[in-house]
């Protein structure tokens, strides 16, 4: 190796070094960002072969990403910080856009997302979540391509009509028979009923209707019901239509239902003036056992508990993520409705992945296609929710690395100034 070859060796090894450093302070100064992935320095040895026993040689730097390594998870309140506990990536966006040609989709492993003013779930980068749309049915799209943004400004409030009403009451059984008896005695009061409970039931469009059932003891262990409508008698074509159903239940000798077996449908005849359609109710009278339905026992006649689906309607009040990475609407009628669910973007080599700004990813031939999967399943990874994934940065690690660099940095430049003393030298011979 010639004095010039010295010479250049050294420079490689202050520019391999340089690097290097640069390297280490990009991971020291990340070490507190969300889903950060460190770059391990490596050397690799240039080495050019001139004659036998020549040779000039020299370093280069080789930046590997460790963007597969798993950091840390930091449980946090937020119900929208997201983290993947395993391998895969958030699938997202730089901007909110419904055509996903429009703009690339990369991938993120940084899961602080907020809900913005529109309704979008960003992260700190200004990366949107995208997910699959969920059909009515609760199914995510067929091809499991087929992304979306993530927006629940779209989200109007909601209601739930009620559907089943499951009663639990007690009939006294010494209570005097009431005969004769013709059924819509009760509801025009021409009979007392023995027995009157109200309940609370609920319409499509979230609105609250009064009904009562009442009842009447028309033979040992049989009664009759009634149930009666007790709002607008508008709503239902005029009271003429009251009451809305009737009919018999017997008991059996131990004071167990014996009739009906099964739940009575009841349907509540709202007219198109109301605004509304024909609203049945599956109401559980008929369940065979003490702890639920109806019993004839010699106790006074009450209602001991009841349980109604059904809310009024209520307005959008937050989201939250489950572990199965379903994004879940909140009402503020408790209703809790799944509106999107996230997919885990997995790749062969996921270390092959470009690197965007924003701690992003891209796909890239070293890498492969993405291939999205549900969480958990296949390969990919676990969603956790109230959490996110810390940087995978040792500090510690990285200031021993930084005084090994510094060292090698300055050996490399004794390398330069020893090679000019010995030209120096040689140049003074001629003198």
């Amino acid at each position: 190796m010639s004095l010039y070859g010295a010479l250049y060796t050294g420079v490689a090894g202050l520019s391999a070094n340089s690097r290097a450093m640069a390297n280490t302070a990009t991971n020291i100064a990340n070490v507190n960002t969300v889903g950060y992935k460190g770059t391990r320095n490596e050397f690799s040895t240039l080495l050019s072969t001139t004659t036998i026993g020549s040779y000039t040689g020299g370093v280069k730097n080789v930046s590997v990403p460790q963007i597969s390594t798993q950091g840390n998870l930091l449980q946090t309140s937020s119900p929208t910080d997201l983290a993947i506990s395993g391998q895969g990536f958030f699938t997202v966006t730089s901007a909110p856009t419904a055509n996903p040609s429009v703009t690339e989709i990369v991938y993120t492993r940084a899961g602080a997302f907020q809900k913005d003013s529109s309704g979008y779930l960003r992260n700190a980068s200004g990366y949107y979540l995208q997910g699959w749309a969920l059909d009515v049915n609760g199914n995510i799209p067929t091809n499991a391509n087929d992304v979306s943004i993530i927006n629940l400004g779209q989200v109007n409030g909601t209601a739930l009509p009620t559907t089943e009403a499951d009663l639990r009451i007690n009939l006294q059984s010494t209570a005097a028979v009431t005969s004769p008896y013709v059924a819509g005695d009760m509801a025009d009061a021409t009979v007392a009923a023995q027995f009157e409970t109200s309940i609370e039931i609920f319409d499509s469009q979230g609105g609250s209707r009064p009904m009562s059932l009442a009842f009447i003891k028309s033979a040992a262990n049989t009664w009759q019901y009634e149930a009666i409508y007790d709002g607008d008698p508008a709503d239902i074509g005029g009271a003429a239509n009251n009451p809305i159903a009737t009919g018999t239940i017997t008991f059996n000798t131990d004071g167990t239902i014996a009739t009906p077996s099964a739940a009575v449908s009841i349907t509540i005849p709202f007219v198109a003036a109301s605004g509304l359609s024909a609203q049945t109710i599956d109401f559980d009278m008929g369940t065979p056992d003490l702890a639920n339905g109806f019993t004839q026992f010699d106790t006074v006649s009450t209602l001991y508990a009841s349980d109604i689906n059904g809310t009024l309607y209520g307005g959008l009040s937050g989201v939250r993520v489950d572990e199965n990475g379903f994004v879940i609407a909140l009402f503020t009628n408790g209703i809790e409705t799944p509106l999107y669910k996230l997919p885990v973007a997995t790749f062969l080599n996921a270390d092959g992945l470009g690197p965007l700004n924003g701690n992003a990813y891209r796909t890239s031939v070293e890498s492969g296609p993405a291939s999205f999967k549900a969480a958990d399943q296949a390969g990919a990874g676990r969603i956790s929710n109230l959490a996110v994934e810390q940087s995978t940065v040792d500090i510690a690690k990285e200031f021993s690395d930084m005084i090994v660099i510094q060292r090698a940095y300055s050996a490399a430049s004794k390398i330069i100034t020893t090679a000019d003393e010995m030209l120096d030298e040689l140049t003074r011979l001629k003198r």
